[in-house]
């Protein structure tokens, strides 16, 4: 086996009250993704789903067809990001809940807890100096809640399809520094799952390899300390990290001072625009040497371009071509090659985060290339 991926999937293409109430009646984020234009020649905007049209995943056809496309190019399933803020509330849950129920279409999957709240900046731009306005909490409630929403996501880990790592359902949390009391909620449900007939959870936290930038500390300062900061996570009781080496590649790509006045910049001037970076440079920078682990979980990108979401403020990795991304596939395969099987999982971000240019979906520029790409890359 040369690797595992397993593919993130945004289950955000039908309208829900929140959004409706938020952004306007039938939001969903196509309403983004339409309206992009470009910012700079050759800028490849706006990107357009090719096979699937704007898709609703109300849908079941659509779901299914999903899963073929994924199945055919080698990955080995979704993992569905899942909302749970507390007291029972959730959103987003009805395509997952269908796929549970249903029992289609038939292709495996894992859940990643999105433990964050979601502000009136979540799905659209604002004016850069608009106030976040919290529409949605995320609460971190204790014993009670955190057993509540076990036995919510039980029948998920116990359905035949659930993606498991030694034997074990592997659950992502996205935000796992946010995490208040991570040690006790991880031994809580390891508790409830053996009580249930599972031998425990597979629980990854999801994390940058460097803190938030900072103008402060040096680019030594923010390298410093990988190891360090994926073991205090371990020493929680997580299993494994799903690294995530973004501002790293940023950093390596752009070079330390003009990241850090770009960031002064985009904090108090109005006339800032959009950061634009090298793809086949990116690439170049997103494996280290901590990804090499058992435990870590690296990630593989497809292409990253935020002009839906963020207009001229977004980030943009311009020159992602399929056979950009064949090389990426060589390095990523490169650093699990002596990984256990079972351990060699790649997260692709992702599968359909058309807000964040970040898709493998068949779109009216490139078509199948990408899949085709992956596909032939993991051929033993």
């Amino acid at each position: 086996m040369k690797a595992r991926i397993i593919a993130f999937y945004l289950p955000q293409y039908y309208p829900v009250k929140e959004n409706d109430e938020m952004w306007g009646k039938g939001f969903t984020e196509w309403r983004n993704v339409a309206k992009a234009k470009p910012l700079f020649r050759g800028h490849y905007q706006p990107q357009l789903p090719a096979d699937l049209g704007f898709y609703d995943l109300r849908i079941a056809e659509v779901r299914k067809q999903q899963a073929e496309l994924a199945k055919e190019s080698g990955i080995e399933g979704f993992c569905y990001w899942h909302y749970w803020f507390g007291r029972g509330r959730r959103i987003l849950e009805m395509p997952f809940h269908e796929v549970l129920t249903s029992g289609e279409p038939d292709f495996p999957f894992c859940l990643g807890w999105a433990n964050h709240s979601w502000s009136n900046k979540t799905w659209k731009k604002l004016d850069r100096f608009e106030k976040d306005k919290v529409f949605i909490e995320q609460h971190y409630l204790g014993e009670e809640d955190y057993t509540q929403h076990f036995y919510t996501v039980l029948p998920a880990f116990k359905d035949p399809r659930y993606i498991t790592v030694d034997e074990k359902p592997l659950f992502l949390i996205y935000a796992a520094d946010q995490l208040p009391d991570a040690k006790e909620f991880i031994n809580l449900w390891n508790k409830l799952a053996k009580e249930n007939g599972l031998k425990g959870i597979h629980f990854v936290a999801r994390t940058a390899s460097t803190g938030a930038l900072n103008p402060r500390i040096s680019r030594k300062e923010m390298f410093a300390g990988v190891n360090e900061r994926y073991n205090k996570l371990i020493s929680q009781g997580f299993n494994a990290i799903s690294s995530s080496t973004l501002k790293q590649a940023d950093i390596m790509t752009k070079g330390y001072y003009r990241k850090m006045l770009n960031l002064f910049l985009s904090r108090h001037s109005i006339q800032f625009g959009y950061e634009r970076y090298n793809y086949r440079k990116i690439i170049e920078h997103l494996y280290y040497p901590e990804d090499r682990r058992v435990d870590v979980y690296p990630q593989l990108i497809p292409r990253w371009d935020k002009t839906p979401r963020k207009g001229r403020d977004a980030q943009i990795y311009y020159n992602s071509t399929p056979e950009n991304f064949r090389k990426s596939i060589r390095y990523a395969l490169d650093t699990i090659k002596d990984k256990p099987d079972d351990k060699k999982i790649l997260f692709l971000f992702a599968w359909n985060e058309w807000g964040e240019g970040a898709y493998l979906e068949p779109d009216i520029k490139y078509g199948h290339e990408y899949l085709d790409v992956l596909r032939e890359e993991l051929k033993e």
